[in-house]
């Protein structure tokens, strides 16, 4: 019992950083993509770029983890 709380706060602990981490790779994204457009006229690749960035691999597992 205790082992499995231990657990879920490592889970939360890691979630949290991943999200801090997801958050400031975004920014970044964000900063060199506007950055790149600026100097390449719009290229659309930033955009693609981007939106794979955002998605979450990690949280379901980080979920199914809680909720165990």
């Amino acid at each position: 019992m205790k082992e499995n709380q231990r657990l879920r706060k490592a889970a939360v602990l890691l979630d949290q950083e991943n999200q801090a981490l997801l958050s400031e790779l975004k920014q970044r994204l964000a900063r060199s993509s506007s950055a790149s457009s600026a100097a390449a006229g719009g290229n659309s690749n930033n955009a693609l770029v981007t939106s794979r960035a955002s998605k979450q691999a990690g949280l379901d597992a980080g979920k199914a983890a809680k909720t165990k």
